[in-house]
């Protein structure tokens, strides 16, 4: 991924916060007919065999992908937050000269690490309780996967492949206007929070480096 040195966001604990906050990747592994991208959530874990954890998930036992995959090869997955459209005339410094072009921010991160395809049904529904009780909490009453009759669990369990991705290396990249001049980026600031961009506009604001 190509990222200018302003746009680098090299923390580690803060690629990992967007991962769990934004859990929806986008898998892309090496196949015998190329190139294959899946839209996966996945669910990080500190513990595995590397020092940035691990990515866990599950995929349709009629997925090519565990079948179909270079495990010499890296995978990627892809995670991205919050994304915005900036138009020019957000900018403070726009009534100074006019030179000033739209453009579009966002964070995302790359995680690169090795593939492991997991067919054992216990990590399957260890794997599935684990993602379910974290994607669950924030609601009043929790599902949880005991709440499903046994035996249509059961049944689910063996339609399912678990999959693992032990993380080797991560990139982030946060495109948040830190390229722009203090003005401006106070500008673009309350244009976003004005088009109801809270998210993006808390970005801008945070990923400002002393």
């Amino acid at each position: 991924m190509y990222i200018p040195k302003h746009f680098d966001e090299p923390r580690i604990d803060v690629m990992q916060t967007l991962i769990s906050d934004y859990p929806l990747a986008t898998l892309i592994a090496s196949s015998a007919s190329g190139l294959n991208a899946n839209h996966i959530p996945l669910h990080w874990v500190e513990e595995g065999g590397s020092s940035y954890g691990s990515l866990r998930g599950h995929i349709a036992r009629s997925n090519p992908l565990w079948t179909d995959f270079d495990p010499q090869t890296e995978v990627l997955a892809v995670f991205q937050s919050e994304n915005a459209y900036i138009s020019p005339s957000w900018y403070a410094t726009k009534q100074q000269a006019g030179k000033v072009v739209p453009t579009w921010n966002y964070a995302a991160v790359h995680a690169y690490g090795t593939l492991r395809v997991i067919d054992d049904p216990i990590w399957i529904r260890r794997q599935l309780e684990a993602m379910t009780d974290e994607f669950e909490a924030e609601f009043p009453e929790p599902w949880s996967v005991a709440d499903a009759p046994a035996d249509f669990t059961e049944r689910l369990i063996t339609q399912i492949i678990g999959i693992e991705v032990s993380v080797t290396r991560l990139q982030g990249k946060w495109k948040v206007s830190q390229n722009q001049p203090p003005e401006n980026r106070n500008s673009v600031f309350e244009a976003l929070r004005e088009a109801e961009h809270p998210a993006m506009a808390n970005l801008v604001t945070d990923a400002v480096k002393p």
